[in-house]
């Protein structure tokens, strides 16, 4: 059953974080396995994986002042790799955000609805269970 979930989910990477060995993440295994052409990063639990797409997008609003939801997913998921203004669309709908408003990731309720909508782009609709999602958010806060 496994080889037909998303690429990410099998590696507990559901952001799809690129692999890099100078990133200690909590819980990173190592490069994922099992693809053709290994690209991202493997996590020891679905919780680890979103930790890490947590702490990468608080990241993203601390040091890069990025604050809407298309400054961080332009930045996520570039245009050169993605159709970036239909990812933005998807994540401002399925947040409930406003085109050009500011977000506030620090916020447990505001990271988890944006990391929910991350994981339903980037794996063809699949959602995490509630209590797996809230861990991943609160190691991610923490």
């Amino acid at each position: 059953m496994t080889a037909q979930l998303p690429r990410g989910v099998r590696s507990n990477n559901p952001g799809n974080i690129d692999y890099n060995p100078r990133n200690a993440w909590q819980g990173q295994l190592g490069l994922e396995q099992g693809v053709a052409k290994p690209r991202f990063a493997r996590f020891d639990t679905p919780e680890n994986g979103i930790r890490a797409l947590g702490k990468l997008l608080l990241t993203y609003q601390r040091k890069h002042g990025l604050k809407t939801v298309k400054a961080i997913i332009s930045r996520w998921a570039p245009a050169v790799e993605n159709d970036t203004a239909a990812y933005v669309r998807a994540v401002e709908a399925n947040t409930g955000t406003r085109p050009g408003a500011e977000i506030d990731l620090a916020q447990a309720p505001v990271m988890a609805g944006f990391i929910k909508a991350i994981i339903h782009h980037e794996n063809a609709g699949y959602a995490y269970p509630d209590s797996v999602l809230a861990e991943g958010v609160r190691r991610a806060l923490t």
